[in-house]
């Protein structure tokens, strides 16, 4: 596999010691799909579940545009992949779904989150509220959620890549 991911520094500052792990995490999710087909990234862990490396990488083109465009900017872009009536439209492919697009629309998804995420300090208040508290995030609180996100599906996605070509690593 090719994808690099480097460690943040250990003694860097707050922020691009959080900025270094989300992107971590991000490169650690491409390197599992990397060298794959579509037909290999379409592959589902084990039925009923239709969880596969494709999907998960539309779930966190869903997530990414979730918490930094409408959360954190208050701006309302819709969904990408899921509708009212299929809440779980990522993980649901088919033949037309390719990794071109998903991947695509993921380094996008990555894109704009930095680019909104460089007009916040850590300590500013997001736009969008919790629908549980209707309380305000700070910029800290969502790094510190995606990487937690993140690294929840990398194990998730060791555990499929594995399924599909007996790949291991960290």
């Amino acid at each position: 596999m090719t994808t690099q991911r480097s460690e943040p520094a250990q003694n860097a500052d707050e922020r691009t010691m959080l900025e270094g792990w989300l992107d971590y995490h991000r490169q650690t999710l491409a390197w599992k799909c990397e060298g794959l087909t579509d037909a290999q990234l379409r592959t589902a862990s084990v039925k009923p579940s239709e969880l596969s490396l494709m999907g998960l990488v539309r779930h966190m083109a869903e997530v990414e545009r979730s918490w930094f465009s409408r959360v954190l900017a208050g701006d309302d872009p819709g969904p990408i992949y899921y509708t009212e009536e299929d809440r779980d439209g990522e993980f649901h492919l088919t033949e037309a779904d390719t990794w071109e697009e998903a991947r695509a629309t993921w380094q996008t998804e990555i894109d704009t989150a930095r680019r909104i995420a460089a007009g916040f300090a850590l300590d500013d208040l997001s736009e969008g509220r919790s629908r549980s508290t209707d309380e305000p995030f700070s910029l800290r609180w969502i790094y510190t959620h995606m990487i937690e996100e993140y690294a929840r599906h990398n194990g998730h996605a060791d555990l499929l890549r594995e399924r599909v070509d007996g790949a291991t690593g960290e």
